[in-house]
C-alpha cells in the first residue's frame, strides 16, 4: 500500500487495485517472464482471454460443460475440413508456387515428376476441386469401400509396402486395413506403360517391386527420362490430389509389382486420415516456440509429415555420438539429456531437440532419455530440411545452447 498512499485516488480505487487488479497483474507477469514471448504484447491478450474463459467455465454446470465441449469439438473437425478443402483449392488457384512445391518433394522420391501437371483439362468432364471435395463431403455416408480379395501373403507384402509411403504413414489400423482390402494387384513387364502424360487419372500406384522410369514429354515430342521410381514409391497422386492430368508417364524398366488404389477409396480413407491428423497437431503446433512464425498452411505441411513415437521410463531416445537423421518434438511426458554422463537439459511438452545434428550433419552432441512414460513427434531428416528454415534454427539453436 506505501506506493499507493502516495496516489491522489480514492480509497475505493485503491482497494480495486489491491484486490482486483493486482492478482491478476501478478499472475500474468510472473507467466510472461517464465514463457518469455518474443511479443509480449500479443501474448498478455491471449492470456488474459484465456483467464477469462477460465473464470466463466467455472461458473458453468457439469452439463453445460461437457455441450459445449462437444459443441467445440464438433466445430474444429468441421473447420479444419473446409480449412483443407480450400487449401487444396488455392495450391490449384496458385499454380507457380504449386510447381516449385512439387520441385521440393522430387527428394522425397514421393511424388511423380511436377513439369506440366497443371495444364488445363482436355474434357469438362471432371468437376472442379473444390466441387469435389463437397461431393465428398455429401456422399460420405453412402461411400462403400471396394474389397478385392487377397491371400494372407499379399496383405502382409502390400501392408510392409505402404508403411515406407509418405501418403499411408499417418493411417490408424482400421483405415490402413480398407485401404488394403481396396487395393488391386498389378503385375509389369519391362516395357509397359502404367499410367500416360496427359490422360485423365482414376488411380494410383504404390511400388512392391521393380524400377520405373517417369518420362516428360519434350517440345518435339519425344520423351525424357526425370527421375526413376523403386519399392515404396508412389506415382499418380497428382492427378487424384489436384484433380489435373497425368504430369507424366510411367514405364516399368523391368519386371515389377504395382498396387493400384481408386480415386474415392483415396479421397475418402487417405484424405480423410489427413485431415484428422492435421486436426489433432494444429492447436498444439502452434503453441510450440519454434514454430511461432509458420502459418496455418506450413503447420498443416508440419503435421501430414509428423510421425508419433511412445516411449517407456528410462528408455534412450538418441545417443551421444550416433549419427542424427529424425528431429523431436515431445508432444507429452518429460525428457532429459546428458552430456558424458551430467545433466545438461530438461525437456517437456513443446520442447524439441536433434535439430542440431541435422543442421551441422555432426553426431548427436548428448544423450536423450525419456522421464516417465512420454510420446513424441518425430520427423525424418529430408521433411526438417524441407519444411524448416534452417537459417532460422540455426540462430535460435546458437543462443539456446549457448
Amino acid at each position: 500500500m506505501e506506493g499507493l498512499d502516495a496516489l491522489k485516488i480514492s480509497e475505493d480505487k485503491k482497494r480495486y487495485i489491491m484486490e482486483q487488479l493486482n492478482p491478476v497483474l501478478e499472475e500474468m507477469v510472473a507467466d510472461c517472464i517464465h514463457k518469455m514471448p518474443r511479443d509480449p504484447v500479443p501474448y498478455m491478450l491471449d492470456w488474459l482471454q484465456q483467464k477469462k474463459a477460465t473464470e466463466e467455465d467455472k461458473l458453468l454446470s457439469p452439463e453445460e460443460r461437457q455441450r459445449l465441449t462437444q459443441e467445440n469439438k464438433e466445430l474444429t473437425e468441421n473447420v479444419m475440413k473446409v480449412r483443407g478443402q480450400v487449401q487444396e483449392a488455392a495450391k490449384m488457384a496458385t499454380s507457380g508456387n504449386v510447381v516449385e512445391e512439387e520441385e521440393e518433394e522430387e527428394d522425397d522420391e514421393d511424388d511423380e515428376p511436377p513439369p506440366g501437371w497443371d495444364k488445363p483439362q482436355s474434357t469438362g468432364a471432371r468437376q472442379s476441386v473444390s466441387a469435389e471435395a463437397y461431393g465428398e463431403w455429401n456422399a460420405k455416408k453412402q461411400f462403400v469401400p471396394p474389397v478385392i480379395p487377397k491371400s494372407d501373403d499379399q496383405k502382409d507384402r502390400l501392408k510392409n509396402c505402404l508403411t515406407k509411403g509418405f501418403l499411408f504413414s499417418s493411417l490408424e489400423d482400421h483405415d490402413l486395413s480398407i485401404v488394403i482390402g481396396a487395393m488391386k494387384e498389378v503385375s509389369m513387364t519391362p516395357g509397359q506403360r502404367a499410367i500416360n502424360q496427359g490422360d485423365q487419372g482414376d488411380f494410383l500406384f504404390v511400388i512392391e517391386s521393380g524400377m520405373f522410369d517417369c518420362l516428360i514429354k519434350k517440345p518435339d515430342g519425344s520423351e525424357q527420362c526425370v527421375k526413376t521410381c523403386g519399392s515404396g514409391d508412389v506415382f499418380g497422386e497428382l492427378a487424384l490430389l489436384y484433380n489435373c492430368p497425368r504430369a507424366a508417364s510411367v514405364v516399368a524398366k523391368e519386371n515389377g509389382v504395382l498396387w493400384q488404389l481408386d480415386r474415392d477409396t483415396f479421397n475418402h480413407i487417405v484424405k480423410e486420415a489427413a485431415q484428422k491428423k492435421r486436426a489433432r497437431y494444429d492447436t498444439f503446433l502452434a503453441k510450440v516456440p519454434l514454430l511461432s512464425s509458420m502459418d496455418a498452411y506450413e503447420r498443416a505441411q508440419l503435421a501430414d509429415a509428423l510421425k508419433t513415437q511412445p516411449f517407456t521410463d528410462g528408455a534412450t531416445i538418441v545417443s551421444q555420438g550416433e549419427d542424427g537423421r529424425t528431429f523431436y518434438i515431445i508432444e507429452e511426458g518429460e525428457a532429459s539429456a546428458t552430456k558424458n554422463g551430467v545433466e545438461v537439459m530438461k525437456y517437456s511438452s513443446g520442447d524439441y531437440f536433434g535439430e542440431l545434428a541435422l543442421i551441422n550433419n555432426k553426431p548427436r552432441a548428448a544423450t536423450v532419455t525419456a522421464k516417465g512414460n512420454c510420446r513424441l513427434l518425430s520427423l525424418d531428416s529430408a521433411a526438417f530440411k524441407r519444411l524448416f528454415n534452417v537459417q532460422e534454427l540455426m540462430e535460435k539453436s546458437s543462443s539456446r545452447y549457448s
